[in-house]
């Protein structure tokens, strides 16, 4: 999770591919935190229940998908879960329904917090987190946020709810021993 000495342009940060994806902040390029199993898990388990359960009602998911929070700032969410048809271009400009980050091991709290300050600022409805390792998930909004203690990511308008229990035992089941 590095951070480039050189300040890049919108333009350029745009046109580039970097593998994997970075953030963008006020012309400087972040690191994110990923490649672990769990990690990667848990993103497409929640990415393939919303499709699967909840195409029908509007809703989509995607992983890694860049969005643009402010003029200067772009963040990548872990998942981002959109609602009506995909928008045209290839970075997310509206706001989502929901974002989702995923605690890695080396992630601080004062860099996934002022992930979730943007993702608040561009307007999603919900901004959750989840740590894969102890099996805890939050809920973050303007008012705060709390502990959703029995793990079931919910939402409205749509109606639509994400167990986290159920995500869980499926990637336990592709766990070895």
């Amino acid at each position: 999770m590095t951070k480039s000495a050189t300040l890049v342009s919108v333009e350029e940060y745009l046109r580039t591919s970097y593998d994997p994806d970075v953030d963008y902040v006020d012309g400087v390029l972040e690191g994110r935190n990923l490649g672990e199993f769990e990690h990667s898990d848990l993103q497409t388990e929640i990415a393939f229940w919303v499709r699967q359960r909840y195409r029908a009602k509007g809703l989509n998911a995607f992983v890694e998908l860049r969005a643009q929070v402010s003029p200067t700032r772009f963040r990548v969410p872990d998942v981002v879960i959109t609602q009506g048809k995909r928008p045209k271009g290839g970075v997310l400009t509206v706001p989502p329904v929901a974002v989702i980050e995923v605690l890695s091991p080396e992630d601080r709290m004062s860099r996934v917090q002022k992930r979730i300050e943007d993702y608040l600022k561009l307007g999603a409805r919900y901004c959750w987190l989840i740590d894969p390792q102890s099996r805890r998930a939050w809920s973050y909004s303007t008012a705060g946020a709390f502990e959703i203690k029995d793990l079931i990511l919910r939402g409205e308008n749509p109606e639509f709810a994400i167990p986290l229990p159920e995500i869980f035992a499926a990637m336990d089941e592709m766990t070895e021993g």
